[in-house]
């Protein structure tokens, strides 16, 4: 079965060749992919180097997992083109497509995030994922600013801090928002369907800060830890089920991983390291 492949396509406020390099360069890459963990290192390497073809005169990268970036050079913005490798050749490839295409929707707006607002600054996130009954952005309370016409927007967020900025991107399942109190970071949501791997839904926070003393940073990821814990627990184990912690499938590169779980969104399942 092989169906349309699936797309990314944003315009970027910054020329073509930094944007180019914001793809090649492994140090740029860590200011705007996925979130920080002790493998970010190793993730960035496997997806955008090991087995990567690119032809830097026609601004194309051929990723190993066959997706495929494409940049248009419009003067001082960027045209950035997505195309992922279509469904249908690898079974258990197959069973993660659409998690992946979510973490590619969510990796594409930070890119354009970083490079429009914070080009050459560092970052620090927090991440937060798991089984939601709840739609998140219901539970968050930021469900009125999801339905809003786009434009600025002020509310009371999930751990008490008021909330403002304007609302940076949308798609299906997901809407990312400004937030003026991270030294102008960015907050993405996502409600991810019921899917192969998550058959009951999944829900996914990356909170983006820019500028945080090491004191306030440390508020804020426990505050949004901590109410992420109480208001979707993680489910008790199931007797009898294989523990991830000793399971070898859990760490091996060729299962890729999505925004739903706990490590990272893409893993390449061709790659052997």
């Amino acid at each position: 079965m092989t169906d349309e492949p699936f797309v990314v396509d944003v315009t970027i406020t910054a020329p073509v060749g930094e944007v180019w390099d914001a793809l090649r360069d492994p140090d740029l890459i860590r200011r705007w992919h996925g979130w920080h963990f002790d493998g970010l290192d190793e993730e960035i390497d496997v997806i955008y180097r090991k087995g990567a073809v690119e032809s830097a005169g026609e601004y194309r990268l051929e990723l190993q997992s066959n997706d495929v970036f494409e940049l248009t050079d419009l003067g001082d913005r960027t045209r950035l083109r997505l195309t992922r490798a279509p469904r249908g050749g690898d079974p258990q490839w197959d069973a993660y497509y659409d998690d992946i295409n979510e973490g590619w929707v969510t990796f594409v707006h930070q890119l354009a995030f970083a490079l429009e607002r914070h080009p050459g600054a560092d970052r620090r996130t927090v991440f937060l994922s798991g089984a939601a009954t709840t739609p998140v952005l219901e539970a968050a309370g930021l469900a009125a600013v999801a339905g809003a016409d786009p434009g600025a927007y002020e509310v009371t967020g999930p751990a008490g801090e008021p909330l403002r900025g304007e609302v940076w991107f949308r798609s299906a399942h997901q809407i990312g928002l400004t937030v003026e109190g991270w030294g102008d970071g960015l907050l993405v949501v996502a409600e991810l369907p019921p899917s192969l791997t998550n058959p009951d839904g999944a829900g996914m926070m990356v909170l983006t800060t820019y500028g945080l003393g090491e004191a306030a940073f440390a508020d804020l990821e426990s505050r949004w830890s901590a109410w992420w814990g109480r208001t979707f627990p993680a489910p008790a184990p199931v007797e009898g089920k294989d523990d991830p912690a000793t399971d070898d499938s859990a760490t091996d590169d060729s299962v890729p991983h999505d925004p739903g779980s706990d490590g990272p969104a893409v893993h390449d399942p061709g790659s052997d390291g």
